[in-house]
């Protein structure tokens, strides 16, 4: 199984495809699939049969999974996107940071 360096309630924003700049937090993360669902990114409309038990039904608007690949880390701090890593601090504890490409 692979490890992913996205995890859930992550700011995220999408650098390829029909919602290219959109930003939004990870819903849910499908680390066998390398896949993410974003909040409000790649809305689908599914058609849900009325049934007992079933809060919604008729056409619902949801979200859907989009690649691992397309998406990037925002710095919660500075507002930057860049790729994750990790440092170690001295006591020897691991923090995830973000490496962003802007310099200050």
């Amino acid at each position: 199984m692979s490890q992913t360096r996205i995890k859930r309630d992550d700011q995220v924003m999408v650098i390829s495809g029909k919602d290219k700049g959109k930003r939004g937090s990870v819903i849910r993360v499908l680390v066998a699939e390398n896949r993410v669902v974003v909040e409000g990114v790649n809305m689908v409309t599914r058609h849900v049969k009325a049934q007992p038990g079933i809060a919604q039904t008729g056409m619902v608007q949801g979200e859907a999974s989009i690649s691992l690949s397309n998406v990037m880390l925002i710095d919660s701090e500075t507002g930057n996107v860049g790729r994750s890593g990790q440092n170690i601090l001295e006591d020897g504890t691991k923090v995830r940071v973000v490496k962003s490409s802007k310099r200050s």
